[in-house]
């Protein structure tokens, strides 16, 4: 995905462009109302430009390139999820597919100047599902649907159980002669009966299933338990019509109803518990209301769509509701619940002049909100294109299962036919029905299920305590890192540093080089030039900046000139650590510093002022580089600062291996020579200058609310200022390893065990649908031991200390 091969712009501009990929599934999407959604407008409602996240305003036609999600219904297991990827990739125009089974939905990457949406989710019509936009209304009212479906098709199908059960009761206890002939086949007829609804309402969605992948030439997971259905109903139906033929001496209604029943209640259980488990994706993509209060020109509000709001509009947001939008607060005085977006799990208070960020929930009062951000540059739209990212994608294990699944259903086909001829010579109506056990209670379903279901339940339970997984593969490697590398300001340290003095040559400039220095450092958003920026807002006024260049891991290089009116030549200076000015001699070198020089020329560099620095240790540091200790992860310490503050907080936490002045390059030699040594390794960073050692990285933690979510290259995005989070993560990817670990070997163990009971007769069918339908709910189950919260400890966060008096020390020059 380097590059995408986009088609010339005369290619789009052609009356042809849109219909050469026109088929009959297109003509079928006009008559459903999909054509609607070739409406530009409409893409932004379910996508985004690809790989351009941060784009500030656009027009939709005038992409190349778009990423969009839909969720699909009737889609269970990997096979299906294969079927809908080929479908997909056939269609000219579409970049790449990726589609989950066990979210329900697709990714996809698509150019509008060869196709469009009509045509792809036509596509996905034509091989029997049904796909709408995943951020539409209608995808919850279709899971919604799909959850109403499943328990009415099991309420039927435990009727009709029930029904022939008690026809059934009789010929269980009759002694020979006690029933007449009559009266037998008048109860067979009566279950027979009784049995053709149930076939056509509660059991269609198996039979279309196994048409569909006959259509597709595919062998999917519906084949086996549909061909189990359709060799009882026969066996039992020939056994009804004609009582003195081969299959009449006994019918089989009552052991059809029961594994449908009990077939039907594992799949709605395991709907139910997905839904709760691993639906967080959903419940986080559903937060925004489909409508709000806007103020008109009138001065009075009225309801709107929320497609309908503009930066600079007012809106009336109501107790209960989401906040659709980043803005300000005009009116009223509320309480916020911001724990998804920022990891604070306390309500937060905001009133007249505070920002309100999309996706919270207004809890107690009626605020007017100024709207300042919209849509994809929302910060709540960044974590959602993180979590849709995360959903699609498929870990190594679930890639194994799914490759395993297709093979091991052919395998399943054989050793049922090979059942069914072994006892033909014995009793023809008895080989059938082992071979339906065996094609029941072989259906593949768990294997399939053991790994996303445990992966997308973990990524949801950490999104609800403020971390987001981007990468699901980041679980697995995770699990098995032996060494965790720390960044140190705004990781092991408090966010929050502040300056303590200012040394300057001549007092009398102090406010002038405290300012200027102010005025440079408020371009960047490391923790460092934070604290110098607040430092001397007050004076920041008096510079006016030119040009800024950042250099990861040194500092800032700024041209710069007094906001005076004259016409003063421009300066180059710098800011930042005492080997990147080169001349900071006269200064203390053990304390935490940064410096500010004039740049007369490179080589001729002349130190303005230092800002000590003064940062403390996250009280929550120690008790979590213990635990990781505990867990046998060895823990290091990489820091561009200078040698004593890096000494320092080493020291107070007992880190013995760490290093200190190191550039982002430093870093990743050092972490790719542990790597070379057989270590896997974990770096948690602040996301802000350690983007190529994150991504160098076996697996990493962008840690911080600073983090820019687009930008970020870690696997897991830290929102919250609880460093235990990072110890939670590693213990929640183990324990979750643990679980698809067991969820593959009950899976395997079932098959191993149930197969040759039903080779050999001695497993009815009712009893291999009961197996087959534990079996599901079994690893969905163990999968939802992992939505348990985080036993985290409510860390130490210091209170917002007043502002240090200002310190000027003067230093002889």
């Amino acid at each position: 995905m380097g590059t995408l091969a986009v088609m010339p712009q005369a290619l789009s501009q052609s009356p042809f462009a849109q219909e050469q990929t026109v088929s009959d599934a297109d003509v079928s999407s006009a008559n459903s109302g999909l054509h609607l959604l070739d409406d530009p407008a409409e893409w932004v409602s379910f996508g985004k430009p690809y790989g351009q996240q941060q784009i500030q305003a656009f027009k939709p036609e005038d992409i190349e390139v778009w990423d969009s999600q839909i969720a699909i219904e009737g889609m269970y297991c990997a096979t299906c999820a294969l079927v809908i990827e080929d479908a997909l990739r056939a269609v000219p125009g579409i970049v790449q597919v990726d589609v989950s089974a066990a979210a329900k939905r697709a990714r996809l990457v698509w150019q509008p100047s060869q196709v469009l949406p009509s045509q792809w989710m036509a596509a996905v019509q034509k091989v029997g599902y049904r796909a709408v936009p995943a951020r539409d209304a209608v995808a919850r009212e279709m899971r919604q649907a799909q959850y109403r479906k499943a328990l009415w098709r099991w309420l039927l199908a435990t009727f009709c159980m029930m029904q022939v059960m008690m026809y059934a009761w009789p010929s269980y206890n009759a002694q020979p002669g006690d029933l007449l002939m009559e009266f037998e086949r008048l109860l067979r007829w009566a279950s027979w009966v009784i049995c053709i609804p149930m076939l056509i309402f509660a059991c269609g969605p198996f039979f279309s299933g196994a048409w569909r992948d006959l259509r597709n030439r595919r062998v999917s997971m519906d084949m086996p338990v549909a061909l189990g259905m359709i060799i009882t109903f026969i066996v039992s139906t020939i056994g009804t019509f004609s009582p003195e033929g081969i299959f009449g001496e006994e019918v089989f209604y009552d052991s059809l109803t029961m594994f449908v029943s009990f077939l039907l209640a594992g799949r709605w259980l395991e709907i139910r518990l997905r839904d709760r488990t691993a639906g967080a994706l959903d419940a986080v993509l559903n937060r925004l209301p489909d409508s709000i209060e806007k103020q008109a020109s009138d001065g009075q509000f009225h309801r709107v769509a929320l497609r309908n709001i503009a930066p600079g509009d007012v809106l009336r947001i109501l107790p209960g509701e989401a906040f659709p939008v980043d803005g300000v607060v005009l009116k009223g005085r509320t309480q916020a619940d911001e724990a998804l977006l920022t990891g604070e799990s306390r309500p937060v208070s905001r009133a007249e002049g505070d920002r309100i960020i999309a996706g919270s929930f207004n809890l107690t009062a009626v605020v007017e909100v100024l709207v300042e951000r919209i849509g994809g540059q929302t910060k709540f739209a960044q974590i959602v294109n993180l979590m849709e990212s995360a959903s699609t994608q498929k870990p190594r294990l679930a890639q194994l299962a799914d490759k395993v699944a297709g093979p091991f259903l052919v395998v399943v086909l054989v050793l049922a036919i090979a059942s069914a001829v072994y006892w033909w010579p014995v009793d023809p109506g008895r080989a059938l029905m082992i071979a339906a056990a065996v094609l029941i209670v072989t259906c593949p379903c768990a294997l399939s299920l053991a790994t996303p279901v445990a992966m997308l339940t973990a990524a949801g339970t950490l999104a609800r305590h403020g971390v987001l997984v981007r990468n699901l593969q980041g679980l697995e490697v995770l699990a098995s890192i032996d060494t965790l590398v720390f960044d140190k300001t705004g990781t092991l340290t408090r966010d929050g540093m502040q300056v303590s003095r200012m040394s300057v040559l001549d007092e009398s400039d102090a406010t002038l080089w405290q300012g200027l220095a102010a005025a440079v450092a408020k371009n960047s958003m490391h923790p460092v030039s934070k604290a110098v920026a607040g430092f001397g807002l007050s004076w920041v006024s008096r510079w006016e900046v030119l040009s800024v260049e950042e250099l990861s891991g040194h500092g800032l290089r700024a041209q710069v000139r007094a906001a005076t009116g004259t016409d003063e030549a421009p300066i180059w200076v710098r800011l930042g650590s005492r080997a990147f000015v080169a001349g900071a001699n006269q200064w203390q070198e053990d304390v935490q510093a940064v410096y500010l020089a004039l740049e007369v020329s490179p080589a001729n560099i002349q130190v303005l002022a230092s800002f000590e620095l003064d940062e403390g240790v996250r009280s929550e540091a120690i008790q979590v580089l213990g635990g990781l200790r505990q867990l046998g992860v060895g823990v290091q310490l990489l820091s561009g600062d200078g040698s004593p503050a890096v000494s320092r907080v080493a020291a107070e936490l007992g880190i013995e291996d760490y290093k200190s002045e190191c550039s982002p390059q430093s870093k990743l030699e050092r972490i790719r020579a542990a790597q070379a040594a057989g270590k896997c390794v974990g770096m948690v960073g602040d996301g802000l200058n350690d983007g190529p050692v994150l991504a160098g990285a076996d697996v990493s933690f962008a840690f911080g609310r600073s983090v820019p979510l687009a930008r970020a290259q870690s696997d897991f995005v830290v929102l919250g200022d609880n460093l235990e989070l990072v110890l939670q993560t590693v213990l929640l990817a183990r324990k979750t390893l643990r679980v698809v670990r067991q969820n593959l070997f009950f899976s395997a163990l079932y098959n191993a065990v149930c197969i040759p009971l039903a080779m050999a007769g001695l497993m009815p069918a009712w009893l291999a649908g009961l197996g087959m339908a534990l079996s599901s709910v079994l690893v969905v189950l163990n999968a939802a031991r992992l939505v348990k919260p985080l036993p985290l400890r409510a860390a130490a966060i210091p209170d917002e200390q007043s502002v240090r008096a200002l310190g000027v020390t003067a230093v002889a020059a």
